[in-house]
């Protein structure tokens, strides 16, 4: 299936895209059918090929989220824009002094118990008490199986 998708080119942290027409499991950056456009998000400049574009939606291309949202918003397409998914940030990478979202917590203010010597963490005691439960039910079955041959014979 082919995809209308970014490519990023350009260098580290002057980002440019072009618009390229290749096959949905190829990589972004690798072989492609066809470039459709470009895309300067420093400069909030686009070059587009708007009927390449319509003929290869026409055609049953689909869009990536972001490239159909910037073909909306440059009236290529008249629909409403997509929501895109971005990844969560992990608690490390957020920026001290800034509150975290909902959901986040940062490490440093997690509740830490103080361990004395010869006391055993609470995470490992529920882990053990875990395992002799685990092992008093294998014990349970192994007697069913033993109480249940002498029957069988």
């Amino acid at each position: 299936m082919l995809t209308i998708r970014f490519s990023r080119v350009g260098k580290k942290n002057k980002a440019q895209y072009k618009l390229v027409l290749q096959e949905k499991t190829a990589a972004p950056t690798g072989r492609h059918v066809e470039i459709l456009g470009s895309h300067d998000p420093h400069l909030k400049q686009t070059v587009l090929k708007e009927d390449r574009i319509k003929y290869w939606l026409e055609k049953g291309a689909q869009a990536s989220d972001t490239v159909y949202n910037l073909l909306v918003s440059k009236g290529i397409i008249s629909d409403k824009k997509r929501p895109v998914k971005m990844p969560a940030k992990k608690a490390e990478e957020v920026v001290e002094g800034e509150a975290p979202k909902e959901g986040e917590a940062k490490a440093e203010e997690a509740p830490k118990e103080e361990i004395k010597a010869g006391e055993v963490p609470k995470e490992e005691a529920k882990a053990e008490e875990k395992k002799e439960e685990a092992s008093k039910e294998e014990k349970k079955e192994e007697t069913k199986a033993e109480e249940a041959k002498p029957a069988a014979a």
